[in-house]
Protein backbone atom coordinates (compact mmCIF):
# COMPACT_ATOMS: atom_id res chain seq x y z
CA UNK A 1 0.00 0.00 0.00
CA UNK A 2 1.34 3.58 -1.14
CA UNK A 3 0.91 5.48 2.40
CA UNK A 4 0.02 9.31 2.19
CA UNK A 5 1.04 11.85 5.88
CA UNK A 6 -2.24 13.71 5.38
CA UNK A 7 -5.66 13.27 7.57
CA UNK A 8 -7.69 12.38 5.05
CA UNK A 9 -5.72 9.63 4.48
CA UNK A 10 -5.40 8.06 7.71
CA UNK A 11 -9.32 8.87 8.60
CA UNK A 12 -9.78 6.71 5.24
CA UNK A 13 -8.19 3.74 6.51
CA UNK A 14 -10.00 4.07 10.03
CA UNK A 15 -12.89 3.74 7.94
CA UNK A 16 -11.79 0.61 6.76
CA UNK A 17 -10.61 -0.95 9.70
CA UNK A 18 -12.93 -3.86 11.27
CA UNK A 19 -11.76 -2.77 14.59
CA UNK A 20 -12.46 0.67 14.60
CA UNK A 21 -15.59 0.23 17.38
CA UNK A 22 -12.87 -0.93 19.80
CA UNK A 23 -11.37 2.18 20.49
CA UNK A 24 -14.38 2.78 22.21
CA UNK A 25 -14.09 -0.08 24.29
CA UNK A 26 -11.14 1.41 26.31
CA UNK A 27 -10.82 4.46 28.79
CA UNK A 28 -8.02 6.84 27.80
CA UNK A 29 -6.42 9.12 30.36
CA UNK A 30 -6.81 13.30 29.29
CA UNK A 31 -4.00 15.42 29.05
CA UNK A 32 -5.25 19.14 28.94
CA UNK A 33 -8.37 18.03 28.57
CA UNK A 34 -8.62 15.78 25.80
CA UNK A 35 -7.88 11.80 25.32
CA UNK A 36 -3.70 11.22 25.17
CA UNK A 37 -2.66 8.96 21.81
CA UNK A 38 -1.35 6.27 23.54
CA UNK A 39 1.79 4.41 22.62
CA UNK A 40 3.01 2.53 25.86
CA UNK A 41 0.68 -0.76 25.59
CA UNK A 42 4.40 -2.53 25.83
CA UNK A 43 4.51 -1.71 29.21
CA UNK A 44 0.46 -0.88 30.91
CA UNK A 45 -2.17 -1.44 28.46
CA UNK A 46 -5.73 1.08 28.33
CA UNK A 47 -8.18 -0.15 30.66
CA UNK A 48 -11.38 -2.22 28.60
CA UNK A 49 -14.71 -0.26 29.87
CA UNK A 50 -15.92 -3.71 30.68
CA UNK A 51 -13.40 -4.92 33.61
CA UNK A 52 -15.02 -3.23 36.26
CA UNK A 53 -18.48 -5.28 35.90
CA UNK A 54 -16.21 -8.31 36.21
CA UNK A 55 -14.53 -6.94 39.09
CA UNK A 56 -18.01 -6.23 40.35
CA UNK A 57 -19.39 -9.35 39.94
CA UNK A 58 -16.76 -10.81 42.05
CA UNK A 59 -17.27 -8.09 44.64
CA UNK A 60 -21.24 -8.46 44.53
CA UNK A 61 -20.92 -12.42 44.80
CA UNK A 62 -18.29 -12.47 47.84
CA UNK A 63 -20.40 -9.54 50.06
CA UNK A 64 -23.49 -11.67 48.93
CA UNK A 65 -22.64 -15.40 49.29
CA UNK A 66 -19.12 -15.43 51.48
CA UNK A 67 -16.65 -18.35 51.30
CA UNK A 68 -19.65 -20.38 49.18
CA UNK A 69 -18.44 -17.99 46.13
CA UNK A 70 -15.85 -20.80 45.59
CA UNK A 71 -18.64 -23.02 44.77
CA UNK A 72 -21.72 -20.89 43.73
CA UNK A 73 -20.26 -17.57 42.10
CA UNK A 74 -21.68 -16.67 38.95
CA UNK A 75 -18.12 -17.99 37.92
CA UNK A 76 -17.15 -20.27 40.87
CA UNK A 77 -13.70 -19.17 42.00
CA UNK A 78 -12.45 -22.57 42.81
CA UNK A 79 -12.32 -23.27 39.18
CA UNK A 80 -12.09 -19.65 37.70
CA UNK A 81 -8.76 -20.29 35.86
CA UNK A 82 -10.39 -22.80 33.72
CA UNK A 83 -12.01 -20.04 31.92
CA UNK A 84 -8.51 -19.10 30.24
CA UNK A 85 -7.55 -22.11 28.82
CA UNK A 86 -9.42 -22.11 25.43
CA UNK A 87 -9.16 -18.50 24.93
CA UNK A 88 -5.61 -18.55 25.95
CA UNK A 89 -4.72 -21.47 23.97
CA UNK A 90 -5.45 -19.51 20.74
CA UNK A 91 -3.57 -16.52 21.45
CA UNK A 92 -0.20 -18.70 22.34
CA UNK A 93 -1.26 -21.49 19.99
CA UNK A 94 -1.15 -24.25 22.27
CA UNK A 95 -3.43 -26.88 22.98
CA UNK A 96 -5.88 -25.77 26.17
CA UNK A 97 -4.15 -28.04 28.66
CA UNK A 98 -0.87 -26.22 28.62
CA UNK A 99 -1.57 -22.81 29.47
CA UNK A 100 -2.79 -21.36 32.72
CA UNK A 101 -2.73 -18.49 34.42
CA UNK A 102 -1.05 -18.01 38.37
CA UNK A 103 1.48 -15.59 39.95
CA UNK A 104 3.40 -13.36 37.93
CA UNK A 105 5.74 -13.31 35.22
CA UNK A 106 9.35 -13.57 36.84
CA UNK A 107 7.87 -16.13 39.63
CA UNK A 108 6.41 -18.43 36.85
CA UNK A 109 10.18 -18.14 35.14
CA UNK A 110 11.81 -19.05 38.06
CA UNK A 111 8.90 -21.97 39.27
CA UNK A 112 9.11 -23.13 35.41
CA UNK A 113 13.17 -23.44 35.76
CA UNK A 114 12.44 -25.80 38.56
CA UNK A 115 11.61 -28.38 36.15
CA UNK A 116 13.33 -27.27 33.31
CA UNK A 117 16.95 -25.76 34.19
CA UNK A 118 18.70 -29.05 35.88
CA UNK A 119 22.36 -28.48 35.66
CA UNK A 120 24.66 -30.88 35.91
CA UNK A 121 28.44 -30.88 35.69
CA UNK A 122 28.83 -31.24 32.14
CA UNK A 123 25.65 -29.36 30.87
CA UNK A 124 24.95 -26.40 33.15
CA UNK A 125 25.15 -23.25 30.74
CA UNK A 126 21.89 -20.96 30.22
CA UNK A 127 21.94 -18.95 27.20
CA UNK A 128 19.79 -15.57 26.66
CA UNK A 129 20.34 -12.78 24.77
CA UNK A 130 22.83 -9.60 25.19
CA UNK A 131 20.45 -6.73 26.80
CA UNK A 132 17.90 -9.04 28.20
CA UNK A 133 15.15 -7.64 30.14
CA UNK A 134 16.83 -6.88 34.05
CA UNK A 135 14.12 -9.22 35.83
CA UNK A 136 15.63 -12.30 33.31
CA UNK A 137 19.00 -11.17 33.97
CA UNK A 138 18.60 -11.17 38.18
CA UNK A 139 16.62 -14.56 37.73
CA UNK A 140 19.57 -15.86 35.72
CA UNK A 141 22.21 -14.89 37.96
CA UNK A 142 20.21 -16.22 40.92
CA UNK A 143 19.36 -19.38 39.57
CA UNK A 144 22.84 -20.49 38.82
CA UNK A 145 23.85 -19.68 42.05
CA UNK A 146 21.49 -21.40 43.54
CA UNK A 147 22.76 -24.24 41.79
CA UNK A 148 26.26 -23.60 43.21
CA UNK A 149 27.51 -22.02 39.69
CA UNK A 150 29.34 -18.77 38.42
CA UNK A 151 26.73 -16.83 36.50
CA UNK A 152 30.13 -15.81 34.65
CA UNK A 153 30.91 -19.13 33.50
CA UNK A 154 27.05 -20.49 33.43
CA UNK A 155 25.36 -17.86 31.40
CA UNK A 156 26.21 -16.95 28.22
CA UNK A 157 25.03 -14.04 26.31
CA UNK A 158 23.89 -13.57 22.23
CA UNK A 159 26.13 -10.32 21.24
CA UNK A 160 25.09 -8.26 18.37
CA UNK A 161 27.24 -7.71 15.38
CA UNK A 162 29.53 -4.57 15.67
CA UNK A 163 27.58 -1.74 14.34
CA UNK A 164 23.92 -3.63 14.41
CA UNK A 165 21.01 -3.29 17.00
CA UNK A 166 19.56 -6.68 16.43
CA UNK A 167 20.62 -9.82 17.30
CA UNK A 168 20.87 -12.10 13.78
CA UNK A 169 19.32 -15.78 13.78
CA UNK A 170 22.37 -17.20 12.87
CA UNK A 171 24.24 -15.81 15.63
CA UNK A 172 21.86 -17.58 17.80
CA UNK A 173 22.00 -20.69 16.01
CA UNK A 174 25.68 -20.87 16.03
CA UNK A 175 25.96 -19.75 19.58
CA UNK A 176 23.93 -22.38 20.57
CA UNK A 177 25.72 -25.11 18.39
CA UNK A 178 29.23 -23.03 19.72
CA UNK A 179 27.85 -24.40 23.35
CA UNK A 180 26.79 -27.73 22.43
CA UNK A 181 26.38 -30.34 24.93
CA UNK A 182 27.46 -27.82 27.50
CA UNK A 183 23.94 -26.16 27.16
CA UNK A 184 21.00 -27.06 29.99
CA UNK A 185 18.50 -24.07 28.57
CA UNK A 186 17.87 -21.43 25.76
CA UNK A 187 15.84 -19.14 27.40
CA UNK A 188 15.50 -15.58 25.27
CA UNK A 189 12.89 -13.10 25.42
CA UNK A 190 10.21 -13.37 22.50
CA UNK A 191 10.52 -10.15 21.50
CA UNK A 192 13.20 -7.99 22.94
CA UNK A 193 11.70 -5.05 25.14
CA UNK A 194 14.76 -2.12 24.40
CA UNK A 195 14.73 -2.51 20.11
CA UNK A 196 11.08 -4.91 19.37
CA UNK A 197 12.90 -7.22 17.66
CA UNK A 198 10.88 -10.34 17.39
CA UNK A 199 13.36 -13.74 17.48
CA UNK A 200 12.60 -16.62 15.26
CA UNK A 201 11.30 -18.96 18.15
CA UNK A 202 10.50 -21.77 15.80
CA UNK A 203 14.16 -21.83 14.51
CA UNK A 204 15.95 -21.27 17.77
CA UNK A 205 13.83 -23.77 19.79
CA UNK A 206 14.58 -26.72 17.21
CA UNK A 207 18.78 -25.87 17.52
CA UNK A 208 18.38 -25.65 21.00
CA UNK A 209 16.47 -29.14 21.15
CA UNK A 210 19.03 -30.44 18.39
CA UNK A 211 21.84 -30.02 21.29
CA UNK A 212 19.80 -31.95 23.88
CA UNK A 213 18.75 -28.10 25.74
CA UNK A 214 15.24 -27.42 27.18
CA UNK A 215 14.28 -24.53 25.35
CA UNK A 216 11.52 -21.79 27.17
CA UNK A 217 10.88 -17.75 26.44
CA UNK A 218 9.73 -15.09 28.24
CA UNK A 219 6.56 -13.80 26.29
CA UNK A 220 6.19 -10.47 28.11
CA UNK A 221 6.51 -8.63 24.36
CA UNK A 222 4.83 -10.92 22.67
CA UNK A 223 1.90 -12.69 23.83
CA UNK A 224 -0.72 -10.88 22.36
CA UNK A 225 1.07 -8.93 20.08
CA UNK A 226 2.48 -11.81 17.62
CA UNK A 227 1.73 -14.62 15.89
CA UNK A 228 2.51 -17.47 18.63
CA UNK A 229 2.44 -21.61 17.85
CA UNK A 230 4.14 -23.45 21.14
CA UNK A 231 2.69 -26.33 20.66
CA UNK A 232 3.61 -26.94 16.81
CA UNK A 233 7.06 -24.99 17.34
CA UNK A 234 7.84 -27.50 20.58
CA UNK A 235 8.22 -25.22 23.41
CA UNK A 236 9.31 -27.04 26.38
CA UNK A 237 7.96 -23.70 28.53
CA UNK A 238 6.87 -20.32 28.64
CA UNK A 239 5.34 -17.81 30.71
CA UNK A 240 3.97 -13.78 30.09
CA UNK A 241 2.75 -11.03 32.09
CA UNK A 242 -1.24 -9.92 31.04
CA UNK A 243 -0.95 -6.21 31.70
CA UNK A 244 0.60 -5.32 28.58
CA UNK A 245 -0.94 -5.54 25.47
CA UNK A 246 -3.54 -8.07 27.36
CA UNK A 247 -4.64 -5.20 29.67
CA UNK A 248 -5.24 -7.13 32.25
CA UNK A 249 -3.71 -3.76 34.61
CA UNK A 250 -0.59 -3.34 36.71
CA UNK A 251 1.32 -5.96 37.86
CA UNK A 252 -1.46 -8.24 37.34
CA UNK A 253 -1.58 -12.34 37.11
CA UNK A 254 0.46 -14.20 34.86
CA UNK A 255 0.30 -16.65 32.10
CA UNK A 256 2.22 -19.58 31.53
CA UNK A 257 2.58 -22.79 29.00
CA UNK A 258 4.08 -26.29 29.37
CA UNK A 259 3.77 -28.51 26.87
CA UNK A 260 2.32 -31.20 26.65
CA UNK A 261 5.20 -33.55 26.39
CA UNK A 262 5.83 -32.75 29.62
CA UNK A 263 2.62 -33.29 31.23
CA UNK A 264 2.60 -37.37 32.28
CA UNK A 265 6.10 -36.80 33.46
CA UNK A 266 4.77 -36.62 37.42
CA UNK A 267 8.79 -37.37 38.04
CA UNK A 268 9.66 -33.93 36.35
CA UNK A 269 10.63 -32.00 39.53
CA UNK A 270 8.20 -28.79 40.80
CA UNK A 271 7.59 -26.98 43.70
CA UNK A 272 4.02 -28.25 44.52
CA UNK A 273 1.10 -26.33 46.19
CA UNK A 274 -2.46 -27.58 46.80
CA UNK A 275 -3.74 -26.04 44.10
CA UNK A 276 -1.43 -28.36 41.33
CA UNK A 277 -3.26 -31.26 43.51
CA UNK A 278 -5.43 -33.22 41.42
CA UNK A 279 -8.85 -31.37 41.13
CA UNK A 280 -11.12 -34.31 41.97
CA UNK A 281 -9.66 -35.45 45.41
CA UNK A 282 -8.09 -31.61 46.73
CA UNK A 283 -10.41 -31.51 49.14
CA UNK A 284 -9.77 -34.61 50.56
CA UNK A 285 -6.57 -32.83 52.13
CA UNK A 286 -4.30 -36.03 50.91
CA UNK A 287 -0.65 -36.08 51.98
CA UNK A 288 1.17 -37.20 48.99
CA UNK A 289 1.05 -34.81 46.05
CA UNK A 290 -0.88 -35.69 42.76
CA UNK A 291 -0.10 -33.39 40.11
CA UNK A 292 -3.41 -32.06 38.28
CA UNK A 293 -2.88 -33.80 34.59
CA UNK A 294 -1.73 -30.44 32.54
CA UNK A 295 0.02 -27.58 32.92
CA UNK A 296 -2.66 -26.76 36.03
CA UNK A 297 -0.38 -29.49 38.01
CA UNK A 298 2.28 -26.60 37.57
CA UNK A 299 -0.17 -24.32 40.15
CA UNK A 300 0.85 -23.85 43.54
CA UNK A 301 -1.70 -21.56 45.47
CA UNK A 302 -5.93 -20.63 45.49
CA UNK A 303 -5.58 -18.11 42.50
CA UNK A 304 -6.69 -14.30 43.31
CA UNK A 305 -10.06 -14.29 41.70
CA UNK A 306 -9.85 -10.18 41.92
CA UNK A 307 -6.48 -10.36 39.54
CA UNK A 308 -7.89 -12.64 37.43
CA UNK A 309 -11.23 -11.22 36.70
CA UNK A 310 -9.85 -7.97 34.54
CA UNK A 311 -7.29 -10.72 32.75
CA UNK A 312 -10.41 -12.33 31.52
CA UNK A 313 -12.22 -8.99 30.88
CA UNK A 314 -9.65 -8.68 28.09
CA UNK A 315 -9.01 -12.60 26.83
CA UNK A 316 -12.57 -12.88 25.99
CA UNK A 317 -12.05 -9.13 24.46
CA UNK A 318 -8.84 -11.30 22.15
CA UNK A 319 -11.51 -14.06 21.37
CA UNK A 320 -14.41 -11.98 19.90
CA UNK A 321 -11.58 -10.83 17.50
CA UNK A 322 -9.02 -13.59 17.31
CA UNK A 323 -5.24 -13.18 16.66
CA UNK A 324 -4.82 -13.03 12.93
CA UNK A 325 -7.50 -9.53 12.86
CA UNK A 326 -5.42 -8.17 15.42
CA UNK A 327 -1.77 -9.26 13.51
CA UNK A 328 -3.62 -7.61 10.32
CA UNK A 329 -4.06 -4.70 11.71
CA UNK A 330 -0.78 -4.29 13.74
CA UNK A 331 0.96 -4.50 10.16
CA UNK A 332 -0.50 -2.18 8.72
CA UNK A 333 -0.85 0.30 11.64
CA UNK A 334 2.62 0.01 12.70
CA UNK A 335 4.08 0.24 8.98
CA UNK A 336 1.90 3.44 8.71
CA UNK A 337 4.40 5.07 11.93
CA UNK A 338 7.15 3.97 10.17
CA UNK A 339 6.44 5.70 7.24
CA UNK A 340 5.29 9.40 9.43
CA UNK A 341 8.12 9.14 11.30
CA UNK A 342 10.52 8.54 8.25
CA UNK A 343 7.96 11.57 6.44
CA UNK A 344 9.23 13.28 8.86
CA UNK A 345 12.77 12.43 9.42
CA UNK A 346 13.21 13.81 5.97
CA UNK A 347 11.57 16.94 6.79
CA UNK A 348 13.63 18.43 9.86
CA UNK A 349 17.30 18.89 10.57
CA UNK A 350 17.55 16.49 14.45
CA UNK A 351 17.79 13.23 12.91
CA UNK A 352 16.59 9.66 14.60
CA UNK A 353 16.84 6.10 13.81
CA UNK A 354 14.61 2.98 14.00
CA UNK A 355 16.20 0.44 15.29
CA UNK A 356 13.27 -2.36 15.44
CA UNK A 357 13.78 -4.35 12.23
CA UNK A 358 11.87 -2.71 8.90
CA UNK A 359 10.42 -6.62 8.31
CA UNK A 360 7.17 -7.17 9.60
CA UNK A 361 7.99 -10.90 10.37
CA UNK A 362 10.59 -9.51 12.75
CA UNK A 363 8.66 -6.40 14.72
CA UNK A 364 5.29 -6.80 16.49
CA UNK A 365 3.13 -3.23 17.49
CA UNK A 366 6.78 -1.65 18.64
CA UNK A 367 8.64 0.70 17.30
CA UNK A 368 12.13 2.10 19.08
CA UNK A 369 13.32 4.86 17.83
CA UNK A 370 17.19 6.20 18.47
CA UNK A 371 16.85 10.22 19.20
CA UNK A 372 20.13 12.01 18.42
CA UNK A 373 20.53 15.03 19.98
CA UNK A 374 17.78 16.82 22.77
CA UNK A 375 15.87 12.92 22.88
CA UNK A 376 14.84 13.67 26.34
CA UNK A 377 13.98 16.96 25.89
CA UNK A 378 11.48 15.56 22.88
CA UNK A 379 10.33 13.11 25.26
CA UNK A 380 8.93 15.56 27.73
CA UNK A 381 7.49 17.79 24.89
CA UNK A 382 5.65 14.73 23.89
CA UNK A 383 4.32 13.95 27.14
CA UNK A 384 2.86 17.60 28.01
CA UNK A 385 1.26 17.39 24.66
CA UNK A 386 -0.37 14.05 25.67
CA UNK A 387 1.51 11.84 23.50
CA UNK A 388 2.22 8.66 26.11
CA UNK A 389 5.79 6.93 24.97
CA UNK A 390 8.25 5.67 27.38
CA UNK A 391 11.73 6.32 27.40
CA UNK A 392 14.54 4.11 27.76
CA UNK A 393 18.38 4.92 28.37
CA UNK A 394 20.65 6.25 27.10
CA UNK A 395 18.26 7.65 24.00
CA UNK A 396 15.46 5.51 23.01
CA UNK A 397 11.73 6.17 22.48
CA UNK A 398 9.86 3.60 22.52
CA UNK A 399 6.38 3.58 20.18
CA UNK A 400 3.62 0.66 20.82
CA UNK A 401 0.88 1.60 18.64
CA UNK A 402 -2.10 -1.00 20.16
CA UNK A 403 -4.44 -2.51 17.36
CA UNK A 404 -7.20 -2.20 19.91
CA UNK A 405 -7.05 1.15 20.98
CA UNK A 406 -4.88 2.83 18.19
CA UNK A 407 -6.42 4.49 15.28
CA UNK A 408 -4.27 5.31 11.79
CA UNK A 409 -5.57 8.96 13.00
CA UNK A 410 -3.94 8.60 16.00
CA UNK A 411 -0.74 7.50 14.14
CA UNK A 412 -1.03 11.11 11.91
CA UNK A 413 -1.69 13.27 15.04
CA UNK A 414 1.31 12.10 16.28
CA UNK A 415 3.58 12.64 13.12
CA UNK A 416 2.38 16.58 13.31
CA UNK A 417 3.41 16.80 16.94
CA UNK A 418 6.27 15.29 16.87
CA UNK A 419 7.52 17.74 13.45
CA UNK A 420 6.58 20.71 15.83
CA UNK A 421 8.86 19.44 18.74
CA UNK A 422 11.58 18.47 16.30
CA UNK A 423 11.48 21.82 14.67
CA UNK A 424 11.22 24.15 18.34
Amino acid sequence: MIFENTKDFARQLDDQDVLQKYKGEFIFPKVNGKNVIYFTGNSLGLQPKRTKSYVDEIMNDWAELGVEGHFFAQKPWWDYQERFAEPLSKIVGSLPSEVTVMNTLTVNLHLLMVSFYRPTKTRFKIICEEKAFPSDQYMFQSQVRFHGYNPEDAIVEIKRRDGEHNIRTEDVIAKINEVGEEVALVLIGGVNYYTGQVFDIRSITAAGHQVGAKVGWDLAHAAGNVKLELHDWEVDFAAWCSYKYMNSGPGNAAGCFVHEKHHSNKDLPRFAGWWGHNKEKRFKMESEFDPVEGVDGWQISNLPVLSLAPYLASVEMFDEVGMQVLIEKRKRLTAYLEFILTEIDNEVTSSFEIITPSNSSERGCQLSVLVHGEGKNLFGYLMKQGVIIDWREPNVIRLAPVPFYTSYEDVFNFGQILKKGMLK
